[in-house]
């Protein structure tokens, strides 16, 4: 009896012992695990913004020197690296340091690498040239007086090689030891465990949460940044234990669909696509207002390993396919633009009325509009449109000024007025004009 009550404690024992030991278990499972807890913060962020262009013009250096103090810092490509037929090419671009200097913000330097399949090595020739080239960009930036605070690889690296690129981020390191060596990354990189260890390898990384899918139809939205999806992204990253900065995109596309409605190709900043007549070309561009609502989200609230937000790319005067500055200012400060587009009829002559097109408001607006100007058309002599506009008459008492496209498919920057056409008429009457329908897409008209 003794040795069985016995056995029968121990036994009781022993199961007490592992229900504790489950019980410990389960605790452990349910406690947050140290890489997922992330820290909070909130108040300004650091902006920063890319100067991508290859060839330095006038009106860069114009905008460089407007650039305001929203801005910590440039992001300036310094060269280009790419593969044909695995015959390597190289740009290197002619950087105007003295503007830079003179604008006394700090500078990183970016390399550009574009798609290469392997092998990753640290030592063969491929990565000879680029840690030799790495170390002459920013030698230059030295000669001239500035000191990059890092040097970024932006490196189209696929995601089954994420362990090859941390050969290579070892190898930059060692060879510029006193620059902190930055690489880009998608978010599709996020679900990839060899990212973890590629961005604990570098100095940290650029999250770019822009990206363009290929639309399917003209009537399917076109979004650049999708700032639901892109906040997720920001969480994940924070994750990992690495700092951060986030790239937000200020730019556009024209996308053009043929008769039938099929995607056809794309054209992004740069010499205008002469698309064939019929096409259907529309203005995919980064929204202001949506992108204003992420940045307030993240002033109030954001990961503290999100260290700041890096705009693709600083506006210049000349573009035709990005924000005015304006717009960017406003929008950093987690502002939404204001919109304020107008019409107005101004007499040079007594009977000669010039329509305008007015932007008063902190946002680009798409120029494709259509103008209604109540005018007796016997009272009409002659008219046309001028900056893409034609002239459509509509019934005996109105007359229409449409936006056509071609080659002036542009927006209406902030603060500009555009004489979209003029009506000679016959004797003075004061007119009067609306802006009946904004449009998003025009069909591209014959010559």
């Amino acid at each position: 009896m003794r040795s069985f009550a016995k056995s029968r404690f121990v036994r009781a024992g022993l199961i007490a012992v592992g229900a504790a030991i489950v019980l410990m278990m389960a605790v452990i499972s349910l406690t947050p695990r140290p890489e997922s807890v992330v820290k909070r913060q909130s108040g300004p962020i650091a902006h920063q913004a890319y100067i991508w262009q290859r060839k330095w013009q006038p009106a860069l250096t114009e905008a460089v020197n407007r650039a305001g103090d929203e801005l910590s810092a440039f992001c300036v490509l310094a060269a280009e690296v790419s593969w044909d037929k695995a015959k390597r090419q190289t740009v290197r671009v002619g950087i105007d340091y003295a503007s830079l200097k003179a604008r006394r913000k700090p500078i990183d330097l970016a390399l550009r690498i574009g798609p290469y399949a392997g092998p990753f090595k640290a030592d063969d020739e491929t990565m000879t040239f680029l840690t030799a080239l790495a170390r002459e960009i920013i030698d230059s930036a030295r000669t001239a007086g500035m000191q990059p605070a890092e040097l970024q690889i932006d490196f189209d690296c696929a995601e089954s090689k994420l362990d090859g690129y941390r050969t290579w981020i070892a190898a930059f390191k060692r060879a510029v030891p006193d620059t902190p060596v930055v690489i880009t990354a998608l978010p599709s990189w996020l679900n990839r465990k060899a990212f973890a260890r590629l961005a604990k390898a570098a100095d940290g990384y650029v999250l770019q949460v822009h990206s363009l899918e290929r639309p399917t139809s003209p009537n399917q939205p076109i979004v650049l940044c999708d700032p639901a999806k892109s906040q997720k992204w920001v969480e994940r990253a924070a994750r990992i234990g690495v700092d951060f900065t986030v790239a937000l995109p200020t730019y556009g596309y024209l996308v053009a669909f043929d008769e039938t409605g099929g995607f056809v190709g794309l054209s992004a900043e740069g010499p205008s696509q002469n698309w064939p007549a019929g096409f259907i070309v529309k203005r995919a561009m980064a929204d202001p207002q949506a992108l204003a609502t992420l940045v307030k989200h993240w002033l109030d609230d954001r990961p503290a390993a999100m260290k700041g937000i890096i705009w693709y790319r600083l506006p210049v005067e000349t573009d035709q396919l990005n924000w005015t500055w304006t717009t960017l200012a406003t929008v950093a400060r987690g502002i939404k633009p204001k919109r304020d587009i107008s019409v107005n009829i101004e007499y040079s002559q007594p009977q000669l009325a010039e329509v305008i097109l007015a932007n008063n408001g902190q946002l680009d607006e798409n120029a494709a509009v259509r103008i209604r100007i109540a005018c007796p058309r016997q009272n009409i002599v002659a008219a046309d449109g001028l900056r893409g506009f034609v002239i459509r008459y509509e019934g005996p008492s109105h007359v229409c000024l449409e936006y056509t496209g071609g080659a002036y498919l542009a927006n209406i920057p902030t603060g500009e007025k555009w004489n979209i056409g003029w009506l000679r008429l016959k004797q003075h009457i004061q007119l009067e004009a609306t802006i009946q329908k904004p449009g998003h897409e025009t069909p591209v008209m014959s010559k």
